[in-house]
């Protein structure tokens, strides 16, 4: 990847996230509040995507939520619905309730989704579209069996706007933004007597979180003091994962062409991408393939199969959920792709050395200081990003898969 090419990457998503952050940093910060007084409340969040990329935000964001990384957060109930399921209209409406909230993903694309979000608006679930949804929003026809048809019209609760006309980029932006909700929810549960219905009062303890979130330790009748200082988070968060982002792609950028060549060359050679990884790297793979597949490029996710990856883990163990797939599909000529934001997940790496061994090309995205598989050189192609926080880490292998697609697909631009 040529400089330049890097550079126009960079300046891309530099100015769609100073744009999108700078202008919804309030609203962020006021729909963390709304959302934490739900969950103190038992509402759970449902995460709806349809089509193929859609599906991974979804799920991403169930992760997330349910397996927080923080030491010492609370696990939140969410749960991804997606096409898998049936309609999404008819998912949601066997399961959504008054104090419940809905975020939709791809919404503009789907007309069931469209009707989901109608369905929980007419139940009192908080609504949030991520990507294209405005104005009204009418649930009909539903789904036989939750209530026939739904008449129910009004404008989403929460409606973000993506800025640009680059699919790569908005997906970011949507990313960060849902890891910015799930980071910052947390920091009212540590101000309990700000959310509606209680009526505790007293000054936090900030504690081991301190770093996090220095701003614990205020008064916790004032409201409009926290909503600040959060604001003020999303907007360092904001401004953290651009950072990160051009750090990546400009360090990155040889390995990045190098392993576009390798990744063309397996396909011109009739060869497929195979792609794996771990929590939210898991969603990152399902995103990769998506991708590719929209592209018209051979990929298989090793992710996906549920049923397979309780089998072997359940039979065999956990180390070898992937290799053992990499011996049943890796073949000469293909390409294996990992996600590991910690560089050292053990089955991301016998996956590596079993692609290896099959004389399969290997690319791995990595974080912290790259681990075993970039000191090691585990695989033929390693980017690393260096960050040790777990969300920046993975918005900004966003940026570094999206570009090798794009190079992959001889696009001009980078």
């Amino acid at each position: 990847m040529m400089p330049a090419l890097a550079s126009a990457a960079i300046e891309r998503r530099r100015l769609a996230g100073e744009a999108f952050f700078g202008g919804e940093a309030e609203r962020i910060a006021r729909l963390c509040h709304r959302m934490a007084e739900r969950f103190a409340r038992g509402g759970r969040l449902f995460a709806l995507g349809a089509d193929p990329a859609s599906r991974s935000d979804a799920r991403h964001v169930a992760v997330e939520f349910v397996h927080p990384v923080i030491v010492g957060k609370r696990a939140l109930p969410a749960l991804a619905l997606t096409a898998e399921g049936g309609p999404i209209a008819c998912q949601l409406g066997l399961l959504a309730a008054e104090q419940d909230m809905v975020i939709a993903f791809g919404a503009e694309r789907d007309p069931s989704t469209r009707k989901a979000l109608g369905i929980a608006r007419e139940r009192g679930a908080l609504t949030i579209a991520c990507g294209g949804v405005s104005g009204e929003v009418h649930a009909a026809g539903a789904c036989e069996g939750v209530g026939g048809e739904v008449h129910a019209a009004g404008e989403v609760d929460w409606s973000f706007q993506l800025p640009g006309e680059d699919a790569n980029v908005e997906q970011e932006l949507a990313e960060t933004l849902y890891h910015v909700l799930w980071e910052l929810v947390h920091v009212f549960f540590e101000h309990r007597g700000l959310l509606e219905g209680r009526s505790e009062r007293h000054v936090h303890d900030t504690g081991a979180s301190s770093f996090l979130y220095p701003f614990l330790g205020e008064q916790e009748h004032d409201i409009e003091a926290v909503i600040a200082d959060v604001r003020a988070s999303v907007l360092m968060k904001g401004g953290e994962a651009s950072a990160l982002r051009a750090q990546t792609l400009t360090e990155a950028a040889p390995t990045l062409a190098d392993a576009a060549l390798a990744l063309r060359r397996s396909f011109d050679g009739g060869g497929r991408l195979l792609a794996l990884g771990n929590g939210g790297s898991a969603t990152d793979a399902m995103d990769l393939v998506a991708d590719l597949h929209s592209a018209q490029r051979p990929a298989l996710d090793l992710t996906e199969d549920t049923g397979i990856l309780t089998a072997i883990a359940n039979d065999i163990g956990t180390e070898a959920i992937f290799s053992r797939q990499v011996i049943a599909h890796g073949r000469p000529g293909d390409v294996l792709l990992a996600f590991s934001t910690s560089g050292g997940s053990a089955n991301v790496i016998h996956a590596l050395a079993q692609a290896r061994s099959r004389e399969l090309a290997t690319i791995a995205l990595v974080g912290y200081d790259g681990g075993r598989i970039y000191q090691e050189q585990l695989a033929d192609h390693v980017v690393v990003v260096r960050s040790e926080h777990i969300p920046r880490i993975q918005e900004a292998q966003a940026s570094a898969y999206h570009v090798l697609c794009e190079l992959v697909g001889g696009e001009a631009r980078a």
